[in-house]
């Protein structure tokens, strides 16, 4: 089928541009006496058309509408030529196809892809609120060894301020601490496999700001503790990684 006009496709159903329309069907009324006009027939506003501005020659906004398949056929009917016959006979191909069972199908698994990738991006959300939530929940275990009470400081230190201690960045560290099999990232968010999640290494604050949307959001962020510092002390120190204040100069 030939393309005599353009369709718009972006909505739930197919439209054509009313100006368009006015041009193609060679009509000499102005458009802003011809559509008026046209709507007396028993055309509604959110029914048959939709309303909307759009820039005319000039660079002035002019009225503009999208006509529904169905407003575009009749109102080719109601000029009684022969290119407002060619045009009806046009839509009515449109509206076939569009009412197709294969049209209908592709429709439908379009919208089912559509919702499938949206459970997904929530289902990903739900797996990194529960992961955080998870290591939140083994930090706040209580501590039982002497050694834990000892180095249960309140002071948090961040991956940046530690990988400094050894002239590195954060992205080298977390890197470094990824491969030995400490950490794993989920989304944004460093988190410690389960194997050292329980043992006070690290612990994580929510921090809020204000996003592009102009909303409030949250964003979690995870620090080391003192013992958690001690950790990555001792796991450098035996691959032969020393901090700078005991390098040899």
């Amino acid at each position: 089928m030939d393309e005599l006009i353009r369709i718009n496709y972006d909505s739930e159903r197919p439209t054509v541009n009313g100006r368009d329309l006015h041009d193609a069907l060679q009509v000499k009324t102005a458009y802003k006496d011809w559509f008026p006009r046209m709507c007396e027939y028993g055309f509604t506003e959110g029914t048959d058309f939709c309303s909307f501005l759009s820039e005319s020659s000039g660079g002035r906004p002019a009225v503009n509408h999208q006509l529904s398949i169905d407003m575009a056929k009749q109102l080719c009917m109601i000029q009684r030529t022969d290119i407002g016959r060619k045009f009806r006979q046009y839509f009515i191909q449109v509206e076939e196809a569009w009412n197709s069972p294969e049209a209908v199908m592709a429709r439908a698994l379009q919208f089912a892809n559509h919702q499938l990738a949206l459970l997904k991006h929530q289902n990903m959300d739900l797996t990194e609120t529960v992961a955080v939530q998870n290591q939140q929940i083994l930090e706040m275990q209580p501590k039982v060894s002497y050694y834990d009470v000892v180095l249960n400081c309140k002071d948090l230190i961040s991956t940046s301020a530690i990988a400094k201690d050894y002239g590195k960045s954060a992205i080298w560290m977390n890197r470094y601490l990824h491969e030995k099999g400490v950490q794993f990232k989920q989304s944004d968010i460093w988190l410690l496999y389960q194997k050292y999640a329980q043992k006070g290494y690290t612990s994580t604050k929510t921090h809020s700001y204000s996003g592009s949307d102009g909303e409030p959001h949250t964003k979690v962020h995870t620090y080391w503790t003192q013992k958690g510092r001690l950790f990555i002390y001792e796991l450098m120190t035996s691959d032969g990684i020393k901090p700078l204040i005991e390098q040899e100069v």
